[in-house]
């Protein structure tokens, strides 16, 4: 069994390939080659913990010859460890070989998964943003907001960033540390607001888990794609509903989204909309079977909630970039 730290990881998926990985992945949650169960939760409540376990089986598309994927991921999310001098979210993702279900190679899984969330919106970025957009407005200032920037600005040629978190120390250390990264242009500004991270921007990334919309509606121009992959419970809600209610909304899965997605729901709920307004899968614009962008002045919206068809591809991709890197420590097992 190969083992990956997270710094391995880091290095066998660059994030250009884990795009890629990506629209693979929503391709064939999309086209019914993938056997994805729901996640399984399991309090741990004596130490106000949560672990979830996340299998994905993928199939290669009928007459290819792309690697098969089989995965399971291991997440938990425990509030208390950075009084422990933990990160409270703690992750692996064990990687069988479809053929035999023999145990392949572990990878640390926090690092996986911000690197696939990131590409996930890298994705619907290159499919739905307009060609021309230049300037990146991200609204939180954690671990998923970086790879978010890292992905938009893989995808399209950003000359202007504008960050703002809640927390204004957050945000500069953000803008410190990102800047001239990669692909990541020099400029990166700290906005003063929402409103000043959004209202030029032609494209909107949101990494919160707020209750409350992030920004107002007014402060959304025509044109603009918004990513939002915080919201996850029904509980939170990041973007505004009158932006959805006027947006072209694609997700990464209807049933996922419909059942945790509060961006969705809280308005489904209050009526603003039905759940024709999805106009689609991310997958089937992957597949040419919806259109994606059709004018220049349409938003475009796309909801990630996350699934686990994502980390299978993804740690498949991993592992083979890892074996022809040479990275990683086999060990019997």
């Amino acid at each position: 069994m190969l083992i990956l730290t997270a710094e391995e990881v880091r290095k066998a998926l660059p994030m250009r390939d884990a795009i890629e990985a990506m629209k693979r992945a929503y391709g064939a949650l999309s086209d019914g080659r993938a056997q994805v169960p729901l996640r399984v939760q399991i309090p741990i409540a004596p130490h106000g913990g949560l672990t979830l376990f996340m299998p994905a089986f993928v199939q290669a598309p009928e007459g290819e010859s792309l690697a098969e994927s089989l995965a399971i991921k291991v997440v938990s999310l425990f509030p208390e460890n950075p009084a422990r001098g933990l990160a409270d979210i703690q992750a692996a993702v064990l990687v069988l070989e479809p053929e035999s279900g023999r145990a392949l190679a572990l990878l640390e899984g926090s690092s996986l998964t911000a690197i696939r969330t990131g590409a996930a919106s890298g994705a619907a970025i290159d499919l739905l943003a307009r060609k021309e957009s230049r300037v990146v407005g991200i609204i939180g200032a954690g671990t998923q907001a970086r790879t978010q920037l890292e992905a938009a600005c893989t995808v399209r040629n950003i000359e202007q960033v504008f960050i703002y978190d809640s927390h204004p120390d957050k945000a500069r250390v953000f803008a410190n540390e990102m800047a001239g990264r990669g692909p990541i242009p020099e400029a990166v500004s700290v906005a003063a607001n929402a409103s000043e991270a959004v209202q030029e921007a032609d494209i909107i990334c949101t990494a919160t888990t707020s209750p409350n919309p992030v920004f107002e509606d007014s402060a959304v121009r025509a044109g603009t794609h918004i990513s939002a992959i915080g919201s996850y419970t029904p509980g939170m809600q990041e973007v505004p509903a009158d932006t959805i209610a006027r947006a072209r909304v694609v997700v990464d899965s209807r049933t996922a989204c419909l059942e945790e997605a509060g961006d969705l729901i809280q308005p489904l709920r209050a009526g603003r909309f039905d759940a024709s307004h999805i106009h689609g899968e991310l997958g089937e614009i992957v597949l040419g079977r919806k259109a994606g962008r059709v004018s220049a002045d349409q938003i475009t919206y796309f909801k990630s909630v996350g699934v686990a068809v994502q980390d299978a591809v993804a740690a498949q991709v991993a592992l083979d970039n890892a074996r022809r890197m040479k990275l990683g420590q086999e060990v019997a097992f």
